[in-house]
């Protein structure tokens, strides 16, 4: 089994984003029995709450429900428990690698790593933006999903 854990701020956009998107990735590919994925923030902000609205609504839009979600924040267990543990941005790789015990430091890295296509290394908290800020962190997520799932099948799957 593959564990990825995908880490923003508050576990309300991008994170919980990431992991619908992944998740209905992997099940069209049938690999949910292989592949789990969680989400999780590095703060304390909204533990319990759902995914902000406007990203649950741009999900729905393409067909994806992250309504079931909750919000949690990291522990030092999850660093052992998952393969990939994946930030949005280098505040989140700056608290997680703060966090991570030094065994499990090859874990941590930026999610866009995974789509270089993107011309970025973070993945922007739209947060205090518009609706369209949810669309392109979509898309981003989208790209970032695809290579990860590449990644994994090259050297977890494959193999």
């Amino acid at each position: 089994m593959v564990r990825v854990l995908f880490v923003c701020l508050g576990n309300i956009c991008r994170s919980p984003t990431a992991e619908g998107v992944f998740r209905d990735l992997v099940r069209r590919e049938g690999l949910q029995a292989t592949i789990k994925s969680d989400s999780c923030g590095t703060s304390d902000w909204h533990i319990g709450d759902p995914p902000d609205a406007r990203a649950t609504a741009e999900a729905l839009r393409r067909g994806i429900r992250i309504d079931d979600l909750k919000a949690r924040q990291i522990s030092t267990a999850d660093f052992a428990d998952f393969d990939y543990v994946l930030g949005m941005d280098n505040q989140n790789i700056n608290k997680l690698t703060a966090l991570c015990p030094q065994a499990y430091l090859s874990k941590v890295q930026l999610f866009l790593d995974f789509a270089p296509e993107v011309n970025l290394r973070e993945v922007p908290d739209p947060y205090y933006g518009g609706d369209d800020g949810f669309s392109n962190v979509f898309d981003m997520i989208e790209a970032a999903s695809n290579g990860l799932l590449a990644d994994i099948r090259k050297y977890h799957i494959d193999v």
